[in-house]
């Protein structure tokens, strides 16, 4: 699929008459009432812990439409958040904004979060590599000697990380996590995400796609703890192509690494004022994020 840059792009919603509940590097999040909310993905892209100036186009349908996908596939495992994507089935204050709402939305219970990020790691990469070298485990898990970049793990491990409201978030171990949560609920959390992940992991490998790390968001409505937020996009997650995986060194990605080496490339002091991308850069990372979504649902990306 080829998408110029000015196609089906939004980096900023403008619904004046909804209230805005939350905005963040990539979602804004609308108060529908006193138990739902409207969470809308744009297509703002984020690297180095800045918004850069010019977003990727489609990205946030493909975040909402995978998100979706996985919360089906998942279901069995862990209740979500979800209501209905289904613009024709909000509520009428929303049907106004149908056509910036269709295929980038979710209607969705109010959850009351936890305060972690739920990470997983299957594989040796990021902060987890950088953290191995240094000090042999990973947030307190101590791992065998002598392993490489983007080696696979023995099994993998649960490692949480603070969530930040500005900058970079922070792993943690675990028992930190038990301070903020309670033992009980950091123990099923752990639980569920390990869970989660081995599933989707040993799925996406039929695809052709190694899910070398990811982050979970949990909440807790009626329902129990529920999974939320995104689930297992490119933005959350570290998508490696299985037939390239080569150990020992960075692997190709279908995430937004591809931005981050370019900004390495440009030698942006990583402070404000953020660039934007190149019109190249931006169409191939589109195609980067389409072809996770296709590889992994068989699907072709839903139209507005």
């Amino acid at each position: 699929m080829t998408t110029k840059p000015s196609d089906s792009i939004l980096l900023r919603t403008d619904f004046p008459d909804l209230e805005l509940f939350a905005s963040g590097k990539v979602r804004d999040v609308y108060r529908v009432d006193s138990e739902r909310l409207l969470f809308v993905a744009t297509d703002r892209i984020s690297a180095f812990d800045y918004v850069l100036a010019s977003g990727i186009p489609e990205k946030g349908r493909v975040l909402t439409q995978l998100s979706l996908f996985w919360f089906d596939f998942l279901k069995d495992l862990v209740p979500n958040h979800l209501v209905t994507a289904n613009v024709e089935q909000y509520p009428e204050p929303l049907k106004k904004y149908a056509a910036q709402l269709r295929g980038r939305s979710m209607l969705v219970v109010k959850a009351s979060m936890y305060p972690v990020e739920c990470v997983v790691r299957g594989y040796l990469s990021g902060s987890g590599w950088k953290e191995y070298q240094q000090t042999g485990a990973v947030c307190g898990i101590t791992l065998p000697k002598g392993l490489r970049e983007s080696d696979k793990l023995p099994e993998p491990i649960f490692t949480p990380s603070t969530k930040a409201a500005s900058g970079h978030d922070e792993n943690i171990s675990f028992d930190e996590m038990v301070k903020h949560v309670g033992t009980a609920e950091s123990e099923t959390l752990r639980t569920l995400s390990l869970s989660v992940y081995k599933k989707a992991a040993d799925y996406a490998l039929t695809k052709g796609i190694i899910i070398a790390d990811t982050k979970f968001e949990f909440g807790r409505t009626g329902k129990g703890i529920v999974l939320a937020d995104e689930v297992l996009t490119p933005d959350s997650s570290r998508f490696w192509p299985a037939d390239s995986y080569a150990p020992g060194k960075a692997q190709l990605s279908y995430d937004k690494q591809y931005v981050r080496d370019y900004l390495e490339e440009i030698r942006w002091e990583k402070k404000p004022p953020a660039p934007g991308l190149p019109e190249q850069v931006q169409q191939n990372t589109t195609a980067k994020y389409v072809e996770a979504y296709r590889r992994l649902t068989g699907q072709e990306l839903p139209r507005g």
